[in-house]
């Protein structure tokens, strides 16, 4: 047979042969996991691939590849009402959610309850990071958590220009170990270099299984962050590039990078501008220890701008 002709099964096998998954340990830890696949393809390759990792017990939510969405295909809290209930019905350990490329994974915890998307990148790095010295690289919109994590282990953090393109150029680069995106994207160089949701859960479910915790207290080990993501109409004749030159020099003690937008970084957060690439808007998006304070860092440069756009 042709590794075409059967191309899911050979991305499982590979995932099992990694050296940091170990289904050995997942089978012992004896977990019940949810798994909502949004009807996509990634019930036809998430399914046995948790079964060939050793999990006890696969609980189905929208398995079948039908491309008919029960909800809202992106996996944010507020879509994932009936994963939350499966995963406490079932008293499951965790619940899977992945979006229809299979590229984004979040978590649901054991209390059902949101791990945060944010944060499957950086338990998957600290996994990784455990076991392989090397750097990290997320987008400047990702949480700062990554680089707490990163530095924590004695290794350095790299930020890249929004977009996977972008952060595997900048992994490339800097040679780094393991990389992605704060939507869930997992990019592991070992396996490819891609947004992979398949090689996120099997790092987390080993992950897991060595800290032999729950799911909820792994998140507790983490640091806590809060992102805040607002937005800025924007009319044809508005001198973008003028107004951010403007902020970026409003805000000179800080430091501060131009390599997307604007990402100006504070003792306490930070705020990432940048301009979309579909809409006439600019996307505001800003990190802090609580949701007030994130709110607050937006607060103020939405102002700022709405100034200069007058």
């Amino acid at each position: 047979c042709t590794i075409h002709g059967h191309a899911m099964e050979y991305h499982v096998e590979r995932i099992l042969a990694l050296d940091l998954v170990k289904p050995e340990k997942i089978r012992k830890a004896g977990y019940t996991v949810v798994l909502d696949a949004v009807n996509s393809t990634g019930g036809l390759a998430i399914v046995p691939m948790l079964k060939a990792l050793g999990v006890k017990k696969v609980v189905e939510l929208y398995t079948e590849p039908t491309g008919a969405f029960p909800h809202h295909p992106e996996p944010l809290p507020e879509n994932l009402t009936a994963l939350t209930r499966k995963v406490r019905k079932h008293k499951a350990d965790m619940g899977f959610v992945v979006d229809p490329d299979v590229d984004r994974l979040a978590i649901v915890t054991e209390k059902g309850g949101f791990f945060g998307e944010e944060y499957t990148l950086v338990a998957v790095a600290d996994y990784v990071l455990k076991h392989i010295s090397g750097d990290t690289v997320s987008n400047l919109s990702s949480t700062r958590a990554l680089k707490d994590v990163t530095e924590a282990h004695g290794y350095k953090y790299y930020a890249s220009a929004v977009g996977e393109v972008n952060v595997v150029e900048k992994m490339k680069q800097t040679g780094a170990v393991i990389g992605g995106e704060g939507n869930g994207g997992v990019i592991y160089p070992a396996l490819h270099y891609g947004r992979d949701a398949l090689v996120g859960i099997a790092l987390f479910l080993t992950h897991l299984a060595e800290e032999n915790i729950t799911c909820s207290e792994l998140r507790k080990k983490y640091p806590a962050y809060h992102i805040s993501k607002n937005r800025v109409e924007l009319s044809p004749e508005v001198d973008l590039e003028g107004i951010l030159l403007g902020i970026k020099d409003t805000y000179k003690d800080f430091p501060v990078s131009m390599e997307d937008g604007l990402k100006i970084d504070f003792p306490h957060g930070w705020v990432h501008l940048r301009k979309s690439n579909t809409e006439p808007v600019i996307r505001i998006y800003s990190e802090a220890k609580s949701e007030h304070e994130a709110e607050n860092l937006a607060s103020e440069l939405l102002k700022d701008i709405n100034n200069r756009m007058l």
